[in-house]
This record gives C-alpha cells, structure tokens and sequence, in this order.
C-alpha cells in the first residue's frame, strides 16, 4: 500500500496539480467550479486560495500525496450560520490511483484532523449518485448513507441525483 499524506498546498505544487487534474473524469464528477481543461493558470489559482483561506477558521485544504507525489486534493469547509456545527468534505484523485484505498485513507487522515482542529458536530460529503467509487470510498470511512436527492444537480447538460453521507462525531474511530 502506498504511503499517503496529507500537507497544505504550497505554491510549487502548482504544475503537478495542473498535471494531476487536467482529465475530464475527474471534472465530471465534481462541481462545475472545477474547470476542465485544468491549466496551469487555473492550478496557481487555486493554490494562491487555499494558502489564503487557510488563515480562515474551519477551513483546510489539503494536498495529497502518494509516496511523495501530489496525486489530489480533498478539504473540509465549516458551514455558517445554522450551520455552523457542519462541515462538508470534498476531494478528487488523479484517475491512476482509484480503486487502490488511496482516498479512503485521505479521507480519514482529514477527517481525525478535522475533529481534533474544529468544534463540529458532523462532517457531510455530497457524492453524485452515479459516482458509485466515491460512494464506496464514504462508506468505507464509516460515513453513513442518508438518502439520495433525486434531480438535485445539472451537470454536463443533464440533471442527475446527488447523494448525502455523513459521520458524526461520536461515530468517528479516531
């Protein structure tokens, strides 16, 4: 198994998140946001962001890497509001590495961070419902399924269902 990491985005890493996200299975799995073709412009970016919104409370953005190498990013961002005892999770990784526990390790990795760093209450992820590997990947990290919100989402000229998953805090295995 490959050793995985987690660390905060640094302004070097911005060609091989270029490298890493420039590939329209990932893009088509997330929200439009994520640009596709993903340059490097669009790489310096949105590092340039997470440094920035790094100093914001409830927020972390981090790099993944694999056996030293970036191979995706995943974050967990506060709510506001009502909702500020929430917090939701995204991430993607570079197409090479599904399917190899990569993203269920990251997921833990940030999460057991997530509930050390912050006061919440719960962290949610939104999955397509056709994404049945991000699903997989939610439930193998002990997230638990809530419903499936059918039409919720247009994406790629079509409209589609999206899921909800989430761990509670007392459910979490630190």
């Amino acid at each position: 198994m490959k050793e995985i990491k987690l660390r905060q985005w640094e302004k070097e890493d911005s060609k091989a998140l270029a490298k890493a996200a420039d590939n329209p299975h990932i893009a088509d799995n997330l929200r439009n946001v994520f640009p596709s073709p993903y340059t490097l412009a669009d790489a310096q970016w949105f590092i340039d962001d997470c440094i920035a919104r790094t100093q914001e409370e409830g927020q972390l953005f981090r790099a993944i890497l694999a056996d030293g190498e970036v191979v995706g990013s995943i974050s967990i961002c506060r709510g506001t509001d009502v909702y500020e005892k929430s917090a939701e999770l995204g991430y993607w990784l570079v197409e090479s590495h599904w399917r190899q526990g990569v993203m269920t390790q990251a997921v833990r990795l940030i999460c057991r961070e997530a509930w050390e760093t912050m006061d919440l209450a719960r962290i949610f992820a939104e999955p397509f419902a056709h994404n049945a590997g991000s699903r997989r990947v939610l439930e193998k990290a002990g997230f638990t399924y809530e419903g499936t919100m059918r039409d919720g989402i247009f994406k790629n000229g079509q409209v589609c269902s999206y899921c909800m998953y989430s761990l509670l805090r007392g459910e979490a295995r630190l």
